[in-house]
């Protein structure tokens, strides 16, 4: 006799919700990518959810990276005294920093949309 042993053959487990709890249920499966079986299945047996993270976040981050690269190379050949950069006054100097320091605060805004979860950054 084969061994039939699978979920769909089994009988499911009803979970009584309300309607804003089933959609904040819903909500939590689609942020973590899974769907709503597979993430209550996964929570009820206390394993941790691992949410896959958004690819446009992931590419926001490397081009805020590069960003910090180039002001950084600049600020590297000012340092230096490099001829090419005889040209920069401390004003252009001074604004460099502050778009590094604007490019960080982006970068942080970013990492915290990936790292917060949603409803934790309603909250703040």
């Amino acid at each position: 006799m084969e061994n039939n042993r699978t979920r769909r053959n089994s009988p499911p487990v009803k979970v009584y919700c309300l309607p804003d709890e089933r959609a904040q249920l819903q909500a939590n499966a689609v942020a973590a990518h899974r769907s709503l079986s597979t993430y209550l299945l996964t929570v009820g047996l206390g394993y941790e959810v691992r949410g896959i993270l958004d690819h446009q976040c992931v590419e926001e981050l490397i081009r805020i990276n590069g960003d910090l690269g180039r002001l950084g190379g600049l600020l590297k050949l000012w340092l230096t005294n490099d001829e090419r950069t005889a040209a920069f006054g401390e004003s252009t100097i001074r604004a460099l920093l502050r778009k590094t320091e604007a490019v960080q605060d982006e970068l942080r805004a970013v990492i915290r949309s990936v790292v917060i979860p949603q409803a934790e950054r309603q909250e703040l």
